[in-house]
C-alpha cells in the first residue's frame, strides 16, 4: 500500500478524505453554486463571471479539470491509492512532488473564483469543465460508482448554469456498467445541459473496444444524441518500467492515448458508429505521428485486418485534437496532418503539465491563416459542443 498521495497533480490522484480536507478549507463553494452575487472586479465594477481578458476571436478551452472535493471524501472507501496506475507506479519523490502541487492547486481546481480569475489572466473566453480524471472510480461497485458520477455531474452542470457566459460542462459516466453508463449519459445531454461526456482510455485494464466491456449502447446512444467523447488517460496500466522520472505522466499518459486510439479504429468501433466523436487529451498523444506505421502494418499483416477494411489512417480525420503540444513545431504538424477543422485550444488547467498559455501557442504556429486560428482557438470547440452564445 502506498501511504503517500499523488492528489491533484496532473495524476489526477486524491485518496478520498485525507487530501480532500485541504481543499474544502479551500474552497467551500465546491458544496454548491453561491447564493450571492459574484465578487465585483475593482476596476470595472463587472460582476466576475463578466469579465473578459480575452480580446479578438472567442477562445474556448477544451481541456480543463474540476476536482470535486465532496465526492472524493465519499469515495475514500475505495483507496484509490492502492488502484490507480498514476499513483501504483510512481517512486517516493514523484509521491512527495504530487503532494506539494496537492496545496498549490488544489485552489485551482475546485474554486471557481480563482479560476475565472486565471482564465482572464490566460486570455480565455469559456472552458469546457471536464472532471479531473482520478475522479472516473471505474473499480466501484456500480451503483456506488453511478451515485459518485451522479455528484460529480450535478456539481459541473450548478458551475455552468452560475456562470453560463464562462464554462460549458463535460460529465462523467460509470463505464465499469454499460446500462447505467448510457442512462447517465442521457441524463447528462437532455437534463444537465452537458456539451459532452469524459471518458478513460480504458476499463481497469480493459479496451473500449473489447466487447468484454459491452459499450456498444454506449457509443450508440452518444452518436445519436451528437454527443462528444472526450478521451483523457490516467496513468499507463502496465508502467512497471516508468515509476522513475515521472515517465508514467510524461510517456505513459500519451501512449496509453495511443494505444485506446488503436483499439477503437483496429477494433472496428468507428465503422460501426461512423458519426461517432470522440476529442483526444495531450494533442493525440502520438498518434499523429504513428498513422504510417499503422498503415504499413494493416497492409502486410492479415492479423490487422480482421475488423476493418480501410487504412487506419482514414479514420483520424474522424477525431479531434487538442493543442497540448507545447511545441508550435509539433502542434503546426498536427494541425497539417488533421486539418485545423479537427484541432482545438487546450491548456490541461490547472495541472503542472498543462500549458499556461495556451493561446499564445496558437499565435506563434505562423502558417495558419486568420480563419484556421479562429477556427482552433474557439470556432472548432463552439461547433462541436453547441456554443451558440457569444461574449458579453
Amino acid at each position: 500500500m502506498f501511504v503517500s498521495c499523488t492528489a491533484l497533480h496532473h495524476d489526477h490522484c486524491s485518496h478520498g478524505a485525507e487530501v480532500s480536507s485541504s481543499l474544502l478549507d479551500a474552497d467551500a463553494s465546491a458544496a454548491g453554486p453561491r447564493s450571492e452575487p459574484p465578487d465585483a472586479d475593482a476596476a470595472s465594477g463587472a460582476p466576475l463571471s463578466r469579465r473578459r481578458a480575452s480580446r479578438g476571436p472567442l477562445k474556448i478551452d477544451i481541456h480543463c479539470h474540476y476536482f470535486n472535493p465532496e465526492v472524493a471524501a465519499k469515495a475514500a472507501v475505495l483507496k484509490p491509492f492502492e488502484r490507480e496506475p498514476s499513483i501504483v507506479y510512481a517512486n517516493a519523490l514523484t509521491r512527495s512532488i504530487n503532494q506539494d502541487q496537492a496545496k498549490i492547486r488544489g485552489p485551482q481546481l475546485s474554486d471557481i473564483e480563482v479560476r475565472l480569475r486565471d482564465m482572464d489572466r490566460m486570455g480565455i473566453d469559456i472552458q469546457a469543465v471536464s472532471p479531473a480524471p482520478i475522479q472516473y472510480y471505474y473499480y466501484a461497485e456500480a451503483d456506488f460508482g453511478l451515485e459518485l458520477a451522479r455528484g460529480i455531474n450535478d456539481r459541473i452542470a450548478a458551475i455552468a448554469g452560475a456562470h453560463p457566459d464562462r464554462f460549458v460542462g463535460i460529465g462523467t459516466v460509470p463505464l465499469q456498467n454499460p446500462q447505467m453508463a448510457t442512462r447517465e449519459l442521457v441524463r447528462c445531454v437532455t437534463k444537465l445541459d452537458m456539451r459532452g461526456i469524459e471518458i478513460g482510455t480504458n476499463v481497469n485494464g480493459i479496451d473500449l473496444a473489447d466487447q468484454r466491456l459491452g459499450l456498444d449502447k454506449f457509443f450508440a446512444k452518444a452518436e445519436e444524441l451528437g454527443t462528444v467523447l472526450f478521451l483523457h488517460p490516467m496513468g499507463f496500466t502496465h508502467a512497471e518500467r516508468m515509476t522513475d522520472y515521472y515517465l508514467n505522466n510524461i510517456i505513459g499518459n500519451p501512449l496509453e492515448s495511443t494505444l485506446a486510439v488503436a483499439h477503437l479504429i483496429f477494433g472496428g468501433v468507428l465503422d460501426r458508429y461512423p458519426q461517432l466523436k470522440f476529442s483526444i487529451a495531450h494533442g493525440g498523444g502520438y498518434m499523429p505521428h504513428a498513422f504510417a506505421r499503422m498503415d504499413h502494418g494493416w497492409k502486410v499483416r492479415p492479423d490487422a485486418q480482421t475488423r476493418i477494411q480501410k487504412k487506419p489512417s482514414s479514420y483520424l480525420r474522424k477525431f479531434y485534437f487538442d493543442t497540448v503540444t507545447f511545441d508550435a513545431g509539433l502542434l503546426g504538424q498536427l494541425i497539417e496532418q488533421m486539418g485545423a477543422s479537427r484541432v482545438m485550444l487546450g491548456s490541461d488547467y490547472p495541472f503542472d503539465m498543462g500549458d499556461d498559455n495556451p493561446v499564445g501557442l496558437v499565435q506563434r504556429v505562423t502558417q495558419l491563416s486568420d480563419t484556421q486560428r479562429r477556427q482552433i482557438l474557439g470556432g472548432n470547440a463552439a461547433k462541436l459542443l453547441k456554443i451558440t452564445r457569444r461574449r458579453a
